[in-house]
């Protein structure tokens, strides 16, 4: 099994160039779901279990992986498909998302496979586990099912979205809220935005959403056609890195090579971790990078944003 992730480390060159790598795998039955790549740590047989009494009920036990003590999540479960069958002959896959350490229980793992953003799909409306999907995709004519993870671990672990007293200047946030300013926010995690609208609710500043960088993209593009500034739409955007149809780090340097757009502030965030992404970051022009989630850290971003849009303000 660790060949099969052996070389991911060296995969980092796809990031920024609107692909990606997924890991696809199975549960108890032979419908596909898939993670990226970049965010798996490592796939291995399932160990030893140890129980954990009170534990959330998507928790199948414990298990002591790189040192750490770290939860087993029965992914079948998490999703609301039922226990996942065979779990003792399984696998596990160990990912970093919101700078910690996650153990997904799965059935088969079956294969790794790189693709263009653009063959990446929203999930359709009205299926029946469409608000734990970011995307899906087709694999050989079967539909791959993309998990939206950051879902999946609000509903276990209970998140704060919420500023501290200490780092919220309410001065600043009350003369966001007279002016109505607004942030532009590219995510294709339902959960991500209600974390990033929350937090940014408390520094007096709305949202506008969309699901994955080209819709951001022709946003901004439709107000430069109207003969809008976006600098004067939005104070900032905030895009995640990975989203179907394009990444954040190709809509950052459409933006940047765009006379129209090219001032805009750009703030990148993302549960993607690795050094690899502060040197993207760098080369595309964005003006922050942030790892998901910590409202205190985004707030602090935004509000040095603000803090220079109204300096800039006509006395």
């Amino acid at each position: 099994m660790s060949s099969l992730l052996d070389s991911v480390d060296q995969r980092t060159n796809l990031v920024g160039e609107n692909r990606l790598e997924l890991l696809i795998f199975e549960l108890s039955g032979r419908q596909r779901f898939a993670i990226n790549v970049f965010k798996v740590q490592e796939v291995l047989k399932m160990p030893s279990l140890r129980q954990v009494p009170h534990s959330h009920p998507h928790v199948c036990g414990v298990a002591h992986l790189r040192g750490k003590t770290v939860p087993i999540i029965d992914l079948g479960l998490a999703i609301g498909m039922g226990p996942t069958k065979g779990l003792a002959d399984g696998n596990l896959i160990v990912a970093e998302y919101n700078r910690s350490i996650q153990a997904f229980a799965i059935g088969r793992v079956d294969r790794i496979v790189n693709l263009n953003w653009e063959d990446i799909l929203p999930p359709p409306k009205g299926t029946g586990r469409a608000h734990y999907l970011t995307a899906i995709t087709r694999q050989e004519g079967t539909i791959v099912e993309i998990l939206d993870v950051e879902r999946v671990l609000a509903d276990i672990i209970p998140y704060n979205s919420r500023v501290s007293e200490d780092v919220l200047n309410t001065d600043i946030a009350a003369r966001a809220r007279q002016l109505n300013l607004k942030a532009l926010v590219a995510e294709d995690s339902s959960t991500a935005v209600t974390q990033i609208r929350e937090t940014l609710s408390d520094l007096g500043i709305g949202v506008v959403a969309m699901q994955d960088g080209l819709k951001a993209l022709n946003n901004l593009k439709s107000l430069s056609a109207s003969g809008k500034r976006a600098v004067d739409e939005y104070l900032l955007l905030i895009t995640d890195a990975e989203m179907p149809e394009m990444d954040g780090y190709r809509l950052t340097a459409e933006i940047r090579q765009d006379s129209a757009l090219s001032d805009l502030h750009v703030v990148m965030h993302t549960s993607l971790s690795g050094s690899f992404n502060q040197v993207l970051v760098e080369k595309v022009g964005c003006d922050a990078f942030l790892s998901k989630f910590a409202p205190d850290e985004l707030a602090t971003v935004v509000q040095k944003r603000l803090q220079a849009y109204l300096n800039d303000l006509p006395a």
